[in-house]
C-alpha cells in the first residue's frame, strides 16, 4: 500500500468523530464509541507523521518540544478531559488516573518487550545496546520515578506535583535544545509529506495538525465517557476499559512506527524514542492532570483517588523502578524483555485480585509492585558500576552535551 494511500486512509478514519460532534448525530453507545474511537485513531497516526516531518523546516530544539507534546497529544485529550470534569464527578478523577497509569504501564510492559522480540526475530540478537548520550533519558526518567512515589502515599496528585514534575522535564527539554543539530531521517508518509516542496509541505503540515487536533478534541470527551457508559450496559468494568483500550488507541501509532524501525534494523532508534516518550508521559501527562483539575474546578485543592487508584500508581512506578534499573547497563535483554512482558501479562490477567497473606488480603497489584521494586533493587546492586557510570555519562551530557557529542560520536538517533 502506497504512503498517500495510508495517508487517505487515516483522513477518513479521523472524520467520523468531527462529523457525529457537529453534526449531533448520535446512533447507539457502542457504534458512537467506536466511530470516536476511531477517530482518535486516525488522528494520532496524522500528529505522529506530521510532527515527524515538521523536523525539516523547525529547528531541532523547537521541534523536539513541539514533538513532545504531540506525541502524547491524543492521550491528554482523553485523561484531561476525565481531569476536567473531576470536581463535579469525583468518580472521573479515579478513570484519569485509570487511564495515565495504563497508558504508562502499555509502553514500558508491551512495546518495550515488542522491539526486543522484532530484533531477535530478524537478527537473532539476545541483547539491544544503545548509545551512551541515551543516558540523559534514563536519568530523568529516574529522577520522575522516584518522586512518583509520592504521589500513591497521599492519594492525591496536586499543583505541586506538576511544578516538580514539570521541572524535571523542563531540565530534559534544556539537554535536548542544546542537542547538535541532525538531519531527520523520515521513513514512510512523513517522508513523504517531508519531501513536498516548501510552501506545499508547510501548508500541507498546517492542515494536517489543525485537521487531526479538532478531530482529537471532538472525539476525546464523548470517547471516554462512552467506554464507560459501554461498560455499565454490558457489565464489564468500566475503569479497565479506560485503563487498556483507550490507551491502546492513542498509543498504537507510536507503537506502529517504532516497531517499523525495529524491523529495519534501528532498535537503538526505535527504544529511544519510547523511552522518551515515557519521559513525557511520565512528567508532563501526569502533571497536566491536577492543572486541569485546578482550572475546571477553579480551586488549589489537588485531586484525590482511593484505594485502587493508590494501587494502580503505585504499580507504575515500581514497574518505571524495574526499567530504569534493566536500562542502567543501557541495554536490554530478551530475558530481561520477557521479565518485563511476563509481569505486565500477570497484572492485566489479575487485576483485581486479592491474595491471602499473614492474615491480610493483597492486592495483586502491590505484589506485583513489590516484585518489581526487589528485582530492581538487585538489578542496581549487581551493576551499580553500570549505574554510577550512567549518572556520570549524563551529567557531562547535561553540562555540554555538544562537547559530549564530539567527543563520543555515535550514530545519529530520532
Amino acid at each position: 500500500m502506497g504512503n498517500r494511500t495510508i495517508v487517505l486512509i487515516a483522513l477518513a478514519c479521523a472524520l467520523p468523530g468531527i462529523v457525529l460532534r457537529l453534526a449531533g448525530i448520535h446512533y447507539s453507545t457502542v457504534i458512537d464509541t467506536a466511530f470516536y474511537g476511531l477517530s482518535i485513531l486516525g488522528a494520532a497516526f496524522l500528529l505522529a507523521w506530521a510532527a515527524e516531518a515538521a523536523e525539516v523546516d523547525v529547528a531541532q530544539g523547537v521541534a523536539v518540544a513541539f514533538i513532545a507534546f504531540i506525541a502524547v497529544l491524543p492521550e491528554y485529550a482523553v485523561d484531561i478531559s476525565f481531569a476536567w470534569a473531576a470536581p463535579t464527578d469525583p468518580e472521573a478523577a479515579h478513570f484519569a488516573i485509570a487511564n495515565m497509569t495504563g497508558g504508562n504501564r502499555l509502553l514500558i510492559g508491551a512495546a518495550w518487550p515488542l522491539i526486543v522480540a522484532i530484533m531477535w526475530y530478524r537478527s537473532r540478537e539476545h541483547v539491544l545496546h544503545m548509545e551512551r548520550s541515551y543516558s540523559v533519558e534514563v536519568v530523568v526518567l529516574a529522577a520522575a520515578t522516584i518522586y512518583s512515589f509520592v504521589i500513591p502515599f497521599k492519594s492525591n496528585v496536586s499543583l505541586i506535583d506538576a511544578v516538580v514534575l514539570f521541572s524535571i522535564f523542563l531540565a530534559y527539554l534544556a539537554v535536548l535544545m542544546r542537542a547538535p543539530t541532525e538531519e531527520p531521517e523520515l521513513v514512510g508518509p512523513a517522508r513523504m509529506i517531508g519531501s513536498l516542496p516548501r510552501v506545499q509541505r508547510r501548508l500541507t503540515l498546517l492542515a494536517l495538525f489543525v485537521y487531526s487536533a479538532t478531530s482529537v478534541f471532538a472525539s476525546a470527551e464523548p470517547f471516554a465517557h462512552g467506554l464507560v457508559d459501554v461498560g455499565k450496559e454490558f457489565g464489564v468494568d468500566e475503569f479497565l476499559l479506560v485503563q487498556w483500550i483507550a490507551p491502546l488507541a492513542s498509543e498504537s501509532p507510536e507503537f506502529v512506527v517504532t516497531a517499523i524501525l525495529a524491523w529495519r534494523g534501528r532498535t537503538a532508534v526505535a527504544m529511544g524514542a519510547l523511552i522518551s516518550s515515557k519521559v513525557n508521559q511520565w512528567t508532563l501527562l501526569v502533571g497536566g492532570l491536577p492543572v486541569a483539575y485546578a482550572i475546571s474546578g477553579g480551586t488549589l485543592e489537588p485531586m484525590h483517588f482511593d484505594v485502587r487508584q493508590q494501587e494502580e500508581v503505585f504499580l507504575t512506578a515500581a514497574q518505571s523502578v524495574f526499567a530504569v534499573a534493566i536500562l542502567a547497563s543501557l541495554s536490554l535483554s530478551l530475558r530481561e524483555a520477557g521479565l518485563l512482558f511476563a509481569l505486565f501479562a500477570v497484572q492485566l490477567a489479575f487485576p483485581t485480585q486479592h491474595v491471602p497473606l499473614g492474615g491480610y488480603d493483597v492486592s495483586v497489584r502491590v505484589l506485583i509492585g513489590v516484585m518489581y521494586i526487589v528485582i530492581a533493587a538487585f538489578l542496581v546492586l549487581r551493576e551499580r558500576r553500570e549505574a554510577r557510570e550512567l549518572i556520570a555519562t549524563a551529567w557531562r551530557v547535561f553540562k555540554d552535551p555538544k562537547a559530549f557529542a564530539e567527543e563520543h560520536p555515535e550514530p545519529a538517533h530520532a
